[in-house]
């Protein structure tokens, strides 16, 4: 069983959750060590003074803010421990905010969060499935190894996490920050619904377990074919940029590319060939990963082949929303201004969704079950 990395108390209102926090995540980079070319002798780093050249002891460091004038500002450890912020046993949730409000640039890490002993189950069983219920974020700042986090809490599954957020003044603004922003672009409706049309026949629902580190494959790959002594073949190159010219032609191309894929499986689940995709690649467009197995009887589905041609609204109308998670959910209820969104259900919000993207049907809040 994993340790905690850090033991407190989730505090909300009146009512205590003592908890541990775990990490979500692991990482599965492969590392390398530095050699001297031709050796096998380790390449070590080392503090030395760039002025005597002479290695220098790690307790003789101290930290220098450069005042920008070739001066220094020296700060000893201890004055950082000073007045560093005490080492928090509390997570104090000052407020509950709609989960589809937090833009996802916010996020940085996850953490479970889990009860620290049978008998405080219930009390957290009972903030995870409020926060399930209400898809709302409790939003705290709480203090782990002398570094304060902004956080919020959210229901996942049967767990809590605790997602560390990047506070406001540490989100670049890309006016500022990117030289290459386009400016307000006109465009034909010829190729916005070219667009609109390749997106749709790209549809597919979120299925992470589908994507995985092809990049850490190949290296080792690489290692394993250096191990046999059988040398690697090189990767294909990256596609050229689309030319402007060219435009239509490669959604046209990438259209009919992707809507292949999406009807391409035999009837042993098997896929057909990938030839339309690589003449798609080669002009320039992104390669479609997520798939959708055609159903029963032969017939595409919504977004696909003509119906999607004839047009998106109807692929909307049709769309299975069943694959979709709360969160998403949310978030598409939030973009259609559904009213009640945040008190409603995960069922609850799949027919909101469904009612106010069909135009065809009168919008309006929906009665708790």
């Amino acid at each position: 069983m994993a340790r905690a990395m850090w033991t407190g108390v989730i505090n909300f209102g009146l009512v205590t959750v003592p908890v541990g926090l775990f990490s979500a995540t692991e990482d599965h980079t492969i590392h390398f060590h530095q050699l001297q070319r031709g050796t096998a002798d380790r390449v070590r780093n080392q503090r030395v003074n760039e002025r005597t050249g002479k290695e220098v002891d790690y307790a003789d460091i101290v930290k220098g803010y450069d005042t920008g004038d070739g001066h220094y500002l020296t700060v000893e450890p201890d004055e950082l421990a000073d007045i560093a912020p005490g080492r928090s046993r509390t997570i104090d949730v000052t407020a509950f905010v709609d989960l589809a409000d937090i833009d996802p640039i916010h996020f940085d890490k996850t953490y479970y969060l889990a009860p620290t002993k049978p008998e405080y189950e219930r009390v957290y069983a009972l903030l995870l499935q409020t926060l399930e219920r209400t898809n709302r974020a409790g939003i705290a700042l709480f203090v782990m190894r002398g570094r304060q986090y902004l956080t919020a809490l959210r229901a996942q599954g049967r767990v809590l996490t605790l997602e560390t957020l990047h506070f406001a003044d540490e989100i670049r603004d890309p006016a500022t920050e990117l030289d290459h922003l386009p400016k307000k672009t006109a465009f034909k409706d010829r190729e916005l619904a070219m667009a609109e049309q390749l997106v749709e026949a790209m549809a597919a629902p979120w299925r992470p377990d589908e994507y995985h580190d092809t990049y850490r494959e190949r290296v080792e790959e690489l290692l394993e074919s250096k191990r046999q002594g059988r040398e690697m073949v090189a990767a294909e190159e990256a596609p050229e940029p689309t030319n402007v010219v060219d435009l239509m032609e490669a959604l046209r191309r990438s259209v009919d590319s992707a809507g292949g894929k999406r009807g391409g499986r035999t009837g042993t689940g098997k896929r057909k060939s990938d030839a339309a995709s690589t003449s798609g690649r080669r002009a320039g467009t992104i390669r479609p990963r997520g798939k959708k197995d055609t159903p029963a009887g032969g017939k595409s589905r919504p977004g696909t082949g003509e119906k999607s041609r004839k047009g998106g609204s109807a692929a909307r109308r049709t769309e299975d929303l069943s694959a979709l998670t709360k969160t998403e959910l949310a978030r598409r209820a939030a973009d259609l201004d559904v009213p009640g969104r945040s008190r409603m259900t995960r069922d609850q919000l799949e027919d909101a969704v469904r009612d106010a993207g069909d135009t065809a049907r009168p919008r309006g809040k929906r009665k708790a079950s």
